[in-house]
C-alpha cells in the first residue's frame, strides 16, 4: 500500500505542475489494472478545483514497467492516441505525456478512463456481449479497415518510413531475430515457418498505412449493448502493410476456444469482407496467408520473450509466465495448421 500512496502523491504533484490554474488536486482510488505486461496500467480519480468548482476526472495512467513482453516507445503510443482523437476510430482522450523518468520512476502518459465497458476476451464470450457478437465483429473489422485509410502524418514522425515492397522483410527480420534471441530451447516449428516465409515473400503492400500492431479481441473496449467504445494498446504502432493487422486479428490464438470464429466472434469470411469494404483494399488469399503465418512467428516471439524475462528474473509479473505457458503450444499448432501439417 505504501507504493500506491507514494505513486498517488507523486501523480497529484505532477498534475498540479501541469495545471497551475487548478487547485487542491488530489488522486483518489488509485488501483492497478492487471492483465497487460507491456505497460503498467492504473485507474484513478483526480479531484481538483477549477474556477471555484470542484471537478472529478476518471483517468488511466500508463507507465513503463521494469520488464515487459515487448520493447516499445511510449511516444509512439501517445501519438497514436492523439492521431485518432475525434475520428471514426474511437480512442480515449489523452491528457499529457511525460518522458522524464524522475517524475514517476518511468515515462508515462495519462488518458481518460472509459467506464462501463469490457475488454477481457472470456467475458466478451458471455452475456450480455454474446448476443451482440455480429455487431461487435462488424465494428471491429470496419474500424480496422478505417485505420488503413488514416494519414500517417498524424503520427508526427514518431514512426519509421518503410517501402511497400520491403515492409514484409522488416517485420520478418525483427520477429525472427527475437525468436532466435529469446528461445530457451529449440523452436523447430517457428524456425520452419521462418524459412518458408523467406522463401515465399508476399506481394508489395497495396499501400503503406498505419498498423496498430496488436489489433485483437482483448484490446477493444465494448459496452454491454455491443458498441465498440475504444481501441486500446497502441504500443506497437508502426507503418507497414495493412494486411499485417488483418492477419494478426485472425490469429488462431485469438479464437478463445472456438477455432471456427475469427476473434471468437465472427466467421472468418465475414470479418475479411467487412475489412475489405472499409479499407477499400483486397485481402489477396496468398498475401493474407503469408501475413497470418508471420503473425504466428510474431506471437511466438512475444511468448518466448515473456518466458525468458520471467526465467531470468527480470520480471516477476506472473502474466509473463502465464502467457508463455498458455500460448506457446497453441501458437505452434497454429503454425502447423497454416503450413498444412495439422489436420
Amino acid at each position: 500500500m505504501a507504493e500506491n500512496e507514494d505513486l498517488a502523491r507523486d501523480l497529484a504533484a505532477a498534475w498540479r505542475r501541469r495545471r497551475p490554474e487548478a487547485s487542491d488536486a488530489r488522486v483518489e482510488s488509485l488501483a492497478r489494472i492487471f492483465g497487460g505486461a507491456s505497460r503498467e496500467t492504473w485507474r484513478f480519480a483526480l479531484r481538483e478545483t477549477l474556477g471555484g468548482h470542484e471537478q472529478v476526472h476518471r483517468l488511466i495512467l500508463r507507465r513503463d514497467p521494469h520488464a515487459s513482453l515487448i520493447d516499445t516507445e511510449r511516444r509512439r503510443e501517445f501519438a497514436a492516441y492523439r492521431a485518432f482523437e475525434d475520428s471514426d476510430v474511437p480512442v480515449p482522450r489523452t491528457w499529457w505525456l511525460e518522458e522524464d523518468p524522475a517524475v514517476l520512476g518511468g515515462p508515462f502518459f495519462v488518458m481518460d478512463a472509459i467506464e462501463g465497458c469490457e475488454a477481457a476476451p472470456m467475458k466478451l464470450m458471455q452475456p450480455p456481449y454474446l448476443e451482440h457478437h455480429e455487431e461487435i465483429a462488424r465494428q471491429k473489422w470496419t474500424i480496422l479497415g478505417r485505420i488503413t485509410r488514416a494519414d500517417a502524418a498524424r503520427l508526427g514522425g514518431t514512426v519509421d518510413e518503410v517501402d511497400a515492397g520491403h515492409a514484409w522483410r522488416r517485420e520478418l527480420d525483427h520477429w525472427s531475430a527475437l525468436v532466435e534471441r529469446d528461445a530457451l530451447e529449440p523452436q523447430p516449428v517457428a524456425q520452419a515457418a521462418i524459412r518458408w516465409l523467406r522463401r515465399h515473400p508476399p506481394p508489395p503492400a497495396q499501400r503503406v498505412s498505419i498498423v496498430h500492431g496488436d489489433y485483437r479481441t482483448g484490446n477493444l473496449l465494448v459496452a454491454p449493448d455491443g458498441t465498440l467504445r475504444a481501441v486500446l494498446d497502441w504500443e506497437m504502432v508502426h507503418l507497414g502493410d495493412p494486411l499485417e493487422d488483418l492477419g494478426w486479428s485472425l490469429n488462431r490464438c485469438w479464437s478463445f476456444g472456438d477455432r471456427g470464429l475469427a476473434g471468437g466472434i465472427a466467421p472468418r469470411a465475414r470479418a475479411i469482407a467487412w475489412w475489405e469494404q472499409a479499407s477499400g483494399l483486397r485481402a489477396d488469399a496468398r498475401a493474407l496467408h503469408w501475413w497470418e503465418l508471420l503473425a504466428c512467428v510474431k506471437g511466438q516471439a512475444i511468448w518466448l520473450s515473456a518466458a525468458r524475462t520471467y526465467q531470468e528474473g527480470d520480471g516477476t509479473d506472473l502474466m509473463l509466465a502465464f502467457a508463455a505457458w498458455l500460448l506457446m503450444n497453441s501458437q505452434d499448432r497454429a503454425i502447423l495448421e497454416l503450413m498444412g501439417h495439422l489436420e
